[in-house]
């Protein structure tokens, strides 16, 4: 197992730290993209319509004999072509052919081992120098991959004092990517609440949540969590592994000392 080194708030290279065997996992993109659509499809809601929708009728087909065809037709409107459709998919007025059904499975399943092994997979991709910069993030002035600082980070309060330490470790070249990526998104997810569309920065992962969360969760693309509750999609957003992390010491002590996602 490797060891790196710790950096104090203020950028400084202090002891160093051994990194648990996560760090080391084969890099597996397939599993960490089946991990991440999983846990977007717990996201999705259920939706369907009515069972009888378009059935509660008196339309009946006249059958064969009449002259007419054999669709179904509404009792007392007679035979003009407005009056036709009813109960049968295709015509005017009729049913539709194959609605969405709330029944449907929406939720994709992983096997618990299967989860386990993406979550260590992505979490060796962060430690990645190619794949962090592939996936778009500014490294150029980061002092290393992996991130370690020092636990007093967790207890920070301020979103100033967070933008502080962003600048010390140079991460505020990828904090303005995402503030300048912000845009508008295409489409009609404009009026449904979700105007516009944010780039993905760093994540920071903690031992323990003591201000920490409520600081940092004003900046743009930035996202908080406990080193217990990480995921695929936080670790790879979108499928794509390799994001920036910044881990405090107390969350990689945690990581192999739990035995987290073995």
């Amino acid at each position: 197992m490797s060891s790196v080194k710790t950096y104090s708030l203020k950028g400084k290279a202090g002891p160093q730290v051994t990194l648990p065997e996560h760090f080391g996992t084969p890099y597996r993109p397939d599993l960490i993209k089946r991990a991440v659509l999983a846990v977007q499809s717990r996201r999705r809601r259920p939706h369907g319509v009515d069972e009888l929708a378009g059935k509660r009728t008196t339309a009946q087909s006249w059958q064969t004999g009449h002259g007419r065809s054999r669709i179904p037709r509404v009792k007392g409107r007679g035979t003009p072509a407005a009056n036709l459709g009813a109960f049968a998919p295709g015509t005017v007025g009729g049913r539709v052919a194959h609605p969405p059904e709330a029944r449907k499975v929406i939720v994709e399943r992983v096997n618990k081992r299967e989860n386990r092994l993406a979550i260590r997979s992505a979490i060796a991709a962060t430690a990645n120098k190619e794949v962090v910069e592939s996936r778009g993030h500014k490294i150029e002035s980061v002092p290393a991959i992996p991130l370690v600082v020092a636990d007093t980070l967790e207890s920070l309060t301020t979103t100033k004092e967070v933008r502080a330490v962003v600048s010390a470790l140079g991460l505020e070249e990828d904090l303005l990517r995402a503030t300048n990526g912000r845009k508008v998104r295409a489409g009609k997810g404009k009026m449904r609440g979700r105007k516009m569309k944010t780039p993905k920065s760093f994540l920071i992962v903690v031992g323990q949540d003591l201000g920490i969360g409520l600081a940092a969760r004003n900046l743009p693309g930035v996202d908080i969590a406990e080193v217990h509750g990480l995921n695929a999609e936080l670790l790879a957003p979108g499928t794509h592994p390799g994001r920036l992390v910044l881990w405090t010491k107390s969350a990689i002590e945690r990581l192999g000392g739990e035995g987290l996602f073995m």
